[in-house]
């Protein structure tokens, strides 16, 4: 599991970091940056993010297309409706942040840690995830629909109204997650690493749909 502080001191750039002031800009590079609450606003699409962390930022509706974030930190925030659409992300950590109506379709995650996140109406369709870890989190109606998923997992986790239809998986390990509500059933769970618990209570759905008619 890639290694993820819960405190900003403890970030190894932290004594780096200079805070922002202003409006996001596009195009714009932020070199360890601290992003501090409340709201910020101003589009970013295409901006790039280095070794910067975002403590209690509320963005709500923000443009970040085509953003690269690259050792990013963000903690206790929350991210509404923010378009994060073919964005890029690698050695990123999401600590205790809410990300509801986001959308980040086509987009690209490489060693990524969610903990003790709330992922609701979250669009990754066509994304690429490798590496990523969802510990302790919530994920409710996410979609991963179409995605390249490789070497992930739910440690402590609940989904609910999950969606991996045309996903492709490798090495997604589910045993960890506390519920497995797909919304799309058993479809879409080739390559997926189950424990023999969640196998017998999926047992229903591969039936209806394999067809089969189990009667005692």
């Amino acid at each position: 599991m890639p290694s993820v502080p819960d405190q900003l001191a403890d970030l190894p750039y932290a004594h780096l970091l200079a805070p922002h002031s202003g409006p996001l800009r596009r195009d714009e590079r932020y070199d360890t940056v601290h992003f501090e609450g409340p709201e910020l606003a101003g589009p970013a699409n295409g901006a790039t993010f280095l070794e910067c962390a975002f403590t209690g930022v509320q963005l709500s509706g923000t443009k970040l297309r085509q953003a690269r974030f690259n050792e990013v930190w963000v903690q206790g925030s929350r991210w509404v409706a923010v378009d994060c659409a073919e964005t890029e992300w690698q050695d990123a950590g999401f600590v205790g942040t809410v990300l509801a109506g986001l959308t980040a379709y086509g987009s690209a995650l490489r060693r990524v840690v969610f903990r003790q996140c709330k992922l609701e109406a979250v669009n990754l369709r066509g994304a690429t995830l490798r590496d990523v870890v969802f510990e302790d989190c919530l994920l409710r109606d996410v979609d991963f629909g179409d995605a390249k998923l490789t070497e992930l997992s739910f440690p402590g986790s609940t989904l609910e109204e999950v969606r991996l239809g045309g996903a492709t998986l490798r090495q997604v390990d589910l045993r960890g997650a506390t519920r497995l509500g797909l919304a799309d059933g058993p479809n879409g769970l080739r390559g997926a690493i189950l424990g023999s618990t969640q196998l017998f209570e999926l047992a229903p759905q591969f039936a209806q749909a394999l067809g089969i008619i189990v009667r005692d």
